[in-house]
């Protein structure tokens, strides 16, 4: 998700102003509907959607037009793939509460990637996280629940915050259990709170100490998602586009 797409239009497509183009994605489970930019009377542009498995799917160009039905002007297969992020947040989701798996993640630490590498790492995983089926029950201190906050361990969030990754670390907060990380102690006695201080993450710190942190406006440019049942809305506000998703 979230890559940009191009629609040429043949000469025959080409019409009036009033016409609205918009992209319907038909996967196995959900549905995507995509509004377009006109870049020039030939070509649109539009942001595809954070799918929720690795599937082909169906994608029709749709035009409206007030007064006309709807015209499927054309349709195409459109293959969403798998990728290193995609296993990365896949590897996370099921490691949690897993010390020996936690434990290991620690050992990227100890290279430090370059920030622009910590950003890069930090927004795709994110975006793939926020795509997967987590179960009903997952949460984000593993699934036993019965461990007090007073035995040390290691845990998402300390992972999250000692590479310095924002967006993953709100997501994080967003999810059950995600709170009740802050004030769990690893076997260094360290708290995620106390390892974003320790490292000088400055912004980090904030969004985990504050009551009512908002997301952090370094990303909340690119989009802002709104879910309701069944359904969710999402604008990007780079190319002033939205996409409608809907389970089938």
């Amino acid at each position: 998700g979230d890559s940009v797409i191009t629609v040429q239009l043949t000469e025959e497509d080409k019409v009036e102003d009033d016409v609205v183009f918009y992209l319907v994605f038909t996967g196995s489970t959900v549905q995507h509907c995509t509004s377009t930019r006109k870049i020039n009377p030939g070509s649109l542009e539009t942001i595809s959607p954070g799918h929720d498995c690795c599937e082909t799917v169906k994608v029709a160009l749709c035009a409206s037009r007030e007064g006309h039905p709807v015209l499927v002007v054309a349709e195409e297969s459109f293959q969403f793939v798998q990728d290193e992020a995609y296993d990365a947040a896949q590897f996370l989701a099921t490691c949690a509460g897993n010390q020996q798996a936690l434990n290991f993640t620690r050992f990227l630490d100890r290279s430090r990637p370059p920030a622009a590498d910590v950003d890069f790492l930090d927004e795709k995983v994110a975006l793939a996280f926020r795509h997967l089926k987590l179960p009903a029950e997952w949460n984000v201190l593993g699934a036993d629940q019965s461990l007090t906050e007073n035995i040390p361990r290691e845990t998402l969030m300390h992972f999250a915050v000692r590479l310095g990754l924002l967006r993953l670390t709100w997501f994080l907060l967003q999810q059950p259990g995600g709170r009740g990380a802050l004030s769990i102690h690893n076997n260094e006695g360290a708290t995620p709170v106390s390892l974003a201080l320790e490292r000088g993450y400055q912004k980090l710190h904030q969004l985990l100490t504050e009551d009512e942190a908002k997301e952090p406006d370094s990303w909340s440019t690119l989009s802002h998602t709104v879910h309701s049942g069944h359904y969710s809305v999402k604008h990007h506000r780079g190319l002033d586009v939205y996409t409608l998703t809907a389970e089938a």
